[in-house]
């Protein structure tokens, strides 16, 4: 302990190995998958993530001995700050997020200088793991250990759980995740309410037109804004950090696999599905060369894949406590669930996050026989 330095990230080469650092020490872990590295870099460059530019952070490292033993960044996101703080966030909070160390007193000690940090900003709450968007990977995995993370979904060492609460941070908000085989025909009830649908006039339910992409996504993004502005850590997406989502996603977005749900002819609903793309970047340990950028370009040309996750769902505000929203919500899936087998092979599918107060959505995810999987606890403390 005596030689550990935290230090800030400063140059290009910090920031490599920053990234580096969990390669190996999750090595030995089979469940962990290994990032592709220029996508990981891009998220803690400032001029390749469009969240900087509403947001700050500083990244840290641990090094002993000349060598680097832990990670973290601390990081303020100025919308956040104007965000209602029943809503998770609001004024004086920061976060902190991509934390790894091979020990607890570096845990401990890049904590420590994460929240220094935010207290120099002015900060008087800190929240984490969030890394680095409430929209990327929030939470520390506390369940569901023993089985791959779908696409821009966390892995965590089950020993952090023990070393955050020993810090003093009290659990604040779990997300779910939850699995359902999708090979097999929802229960009766739920396909009496789609066939319901079917016959109402009223309602179109329809692919995306991946070529007209631009205008799809503002639909999808109006809906979602409406949706989710009062759910538990809300922060709006912004034009920059949609530009940048969009090129990072276009290349597995497929027109089965995404619904927008119309009601006399306005847009309502919608359900996001991506074929889990860690399926086909786990081999490729990280990188693209020298023959990763071939196998994955055919991989995308008509993806084969076991799992589909659903990132993103949403009805828009005024028809929440309504049937129809649900019974939009089981026609979507329907549609997408019979899409994803027969079109991708796809055996199961997991749907989240979903917040643990989201009593709707839970239903929903409950109804159509699905369990939870997967649960990630975001924590808070005082500074």
């Amino acid at each position: 302990m005596a030689n550990l330095i935290i230090r800030p990230v400063e140059t290009k080469k910090d920031r490599k190995v920053f990234i580096d650092l969990p390669f190996r020490l999750y090595a030995d872990d089979p469940h962990w998958v290994p990032p592709l590295k220029s996508e990981a870099l891009g998220l803690i460059t400032p001029e390749k993530n469009g969240w900087f530019s509403h947001a700050k952070a500083q990244l840290f490292l641990a090094e002993e001995d000349d060598r680097v033993v832990g990670r973290i960044s601390a990081h303020i996101d100025t919308l956040a700050l104007t965000m209602p703080p029943e809503q998770g966030f609001g004024p004086g909070v920061g976060q902190w997020g991509l934390i790894e160390a091979e020990r607890q007193d570096i845990f401990q000690a890049l904590l420590a200088r994460a929240e220094a940090w935010l207290r120099e900003q002015g900060m008087t709450r800190a929240l984490g793991p969030i890394s680095m968007s409430i929209w990327e990977e929030p939470g520390l995995l506390i369940d569901g250990y023993d089985h791959p993370p779908t696409i821009m979904m966390g892995h965590a060492k089950r020993e952090y759980r023990g070393w955050i609460e020993w810090a003093q941070y009290r659990p604040i908000k779990q997300l779910m995740t939850y699995e359902v085989d999708v090979t097999k025909q929802f229960p009766p009830i739920v396909q009496r309410i789609i066939k319901s649908g079917e016959k109402n006039a009223r309602i179109t339910v329809r692919n995306v037109d991946k070529t007209k992409f631009e205008e799809e996504a503002a639909i999808i993004l109006t809906i979602l804004n409406d949706a989710w502005r009062d759910n538990w850590g809300f922060v709006p997406l912004t034009p920059p950090e949609i530009k940048d989502v969009g090129v990072k996603l276009k290349p597995i977005v497929f027109n089965d696999l995404i619904r927008i749900a119309e009601l006399d002819g306005k847009p309502v609903a919608f359900m996001i599905t991506l074929p889990d793309l860690n399926e086909a970047i786990k081999p490729l340990n990280g990188s693209l060369f020298p023959f990763g950028w071939a196998k994955l370009l055919w991989w995308l040309r008509k993806p084969k894949v076991r799992t589909v996750r659903v990132p993103l769902m949403g009805v828009v505000k005024e028809l929440q406590a309504s049937r129809m929203a649900s019974q939009l919500a089981f026609m979507m899936i329907e549609y997408i669930r019979r899409a994803s087998v027969e079109n991708y092979g796809a055996k199961r599918a997991e749907i989240g996050w979903i917040l643990d107060d989201n009593q709707g959505m839970r239903s929903i995810a409950e109804t159509i026989e699905s369990r939870v999987n997967k649960v990630y606890q975001v924590y808070e403390r005082t500074l």
